[in-house]
C-alpha cells in the first residue's frame, strides 16, 4: 500500500462515525492544523495552507517531519534547498533543520505531518523568518 494510501486508512479510522474528524482544528494566519493522533514519539497533523501563503522560516531542535502532499502543490525549503512536492508525493524535514512550507498555487494545500522525537510541543519551534510577526528568536 502506498504511503498516502495507510495515511488515507488511518484517517478513516480517527474519524466519527459521521465522518467528521473528532479533533480540534486550530486557526493560523497561513491557514489551519488539526492533530489527528498522537503517542509517545509522534504525531499526525492535516495542514491546510492558503493560497499564496506560507508558514515561518523555523526549525525544531526535538522532532523530524514527515511530510506527505494530499491534495495542491508544495513549495519546500529544507536547509538550502529548494523543492516543488505535489499530490501523493512526499519529503522529509530532519531534526535541527530550518525549513519552511509555502502553497504557491491557487488551491488549498493539503497535507498530512507525521512529526517523530521525543518532544513534539509547540513552543518547540524556532522561527527566523514570519510573513505574521510573530515572535521570532535568532
Amino acid at each position: 500500500m502506498s504511503p498516502v494510501k495507510e495515511v488515507s486508512a488511518a484517517i478513516a479510522t480517527i474519524a466519527s462515525p459521521n465522518g467528521n474528524s473528532a479533533h480540534a482544528t486550530v486557526e493560523r494566519p497561513w491557514g489551519s492544523f488539526t492533530t489527528l493522533e498522537e503517542g509517545r514519539g509522534y504525531k499526525i497533523k492535516r495542514i491546510e495552507v492558503k493560497p499564496g501563503h506560507r508558514l515561518s522560516l523555523q526549525m525544531h531542535h526535538h522532532r523530524s517531519e514527515h511530510w506527505i502532499v494530499v491534495s495542491g502543490t508544495a513549495k519546500v525549503t529544507c536547509g538550502d534547498k529548494e523543492t516543488m512536492i505535489s499530490t501523493n508525493q512526499s519529503t522529509y524535514v530532519p531534526k535541527c533543520t530550518s525549513h519552511r512550507l509555502e502553497n504557491p498555487g491557487i488551491i488549498p494545500l493539503i497535507l498530512i505531518e507525521v512529526q517523530n522525537g521525543e518532544y513534539l510541543g509547540e513552543d518547540d519551534i524556532i522561527r527566523f523568518q514570519d510573513d505574521y510577526s510573530r515572535h521570532e528568536k535568532k
